[in-house]
């Protein structure tokens, strides 16, 4: 069965006798969010129940401390694929706003948990907080659960086997995007890092100089890896991969005074037309900083360099 989406305010079908629930942001759904919902779906297929995943139609920051808002791993309907391949039943969206963020943890505990989802049994992260100056803990969840015969529980958080020092964590992942570290990231999401977004019309500078590139623009929310040349694949539409040199940045070369980072992808011995395409960039490795040439031929010459490194790192994966 396909996952199923509950709006706010709704609740799961009546003949859903209850759930094995979570809740999070879940931004990046990395391997410590894989391993807790591994954890749910045995709890769930152990008491024959549903699986359900509260998350949030924005990160809440965005609406409680927008100066400290975190550009995001993925957005809500990556969030919903990736959930649905870990086999989850239901997603409910909370759509989070200033009135949203003011509600007191036991009434946010009854009209999500108990109405919304008919939880009998919760799973967070050990460190999860909720409701109104984040007074909804484990502790709470465990003494308001009891009321309700719901078992709650909180899971230690995950340490990757490649990262013994670090917490897996969507903070954690963006720090390593944010030194160009695609492979730490890669290790602590469990996949690549994936950006998706839609073709849109540059400068042709790129095509003028026989390196058409494709200009992809996401959202203004969405997180973008260090500036530099990455090794990648290129999705498209139709389910076709290609390999791709993608340069992020500001094209100091050109001097064209970009006042942001711009995601441009050469697609290797491809030649046709994506303006308006949706596509996938998956993110493999870092090649090099970004920086300013001295003219189109030296740039050109590295260019040439990128696409070779590039075709040796993709075709070894």
């Amino acid at each position: 069965m396909a996952i199923q989406l509950i709006n706010d305010q709704s609740s799961v079908p009546d003949d859903v006798k209850g759930t094995a629930a979570t809740i999070g942001v879940y931004d990046g759904v990395h391997r410590g969010h894989c391993q807790l919902l591994s954890a749910l779906r045995d709890k769930a297929n152990d008491q024959g129940l549903a699986t359900a995943v509260i998350t949030f139609d924005q990160h809440p920051t965005r609406i409680t401390s927008p100066e400290n808002a975190p550009k995001l791993l993925t957005s809500l309907s990556q969030k919903i694929e990736l959930f649905e391949s870990q086999g989850m039943d239901y997603v409910y969206i909370i759509k989070f706003n200033k009135e949203r963020s003011m509600t007191p943890a036991d009434e946010f505990f009854r009209s999500v948990f108990v109405e919304g989802v008919k939880a009998k049994v919760i799973i967070v992260g050990e460190d999860f907080q909720f409701g109104r100056n984040r007074t909804g803990d484990v502790a709470f969840l465990k003494r308001e659960g009891a009321k309700e015969g719901i078992e709650a529980q909180g899971l230690q958080l995950f340490r990757h086997s490649a990262t013994p020092d670090v917490v897996v964590s969507s903070t954690a992942i963006r720090l390593a995007l944010g030194e160009g570290d695609v492979r730490m990231a890669a290790e602590m999401l469990g996949r690549q890092f994936e950006i998706e977004g839609t073709v849109v019309k540059g400068d042709q500078r790129g095509r003028q100089i026989g390196f058409p590139t494709a200009n992809l623009s996401t959202g203004e929310e969405m997180l973008l890896p260090r500036d530099g040349v990455y090794a990648c694949w290129y999705k498209r539409p139709d389910g076709s991969r290609h390999m791709a040199a993608v340069n992020i940045g500001r094209r100091p070369t050109f001097q064209t005074h970009d006042n942001k980072s711009v995601l441009e992808a050469h697609l290797l011995g491809f030649d046709g037309e994506l303006y308006g395409e949706s596509g996938q960039v998956e993110f493999v490795d870092y090649l090099r900083e970004e920086r300013q040439f001295d003219g189109v031929d030296a740039l050109t010459s590295q260019l040439k360099s990128d696409i070779q490194a590039s075709q040796a790192i993709l075709r070894a994966v």
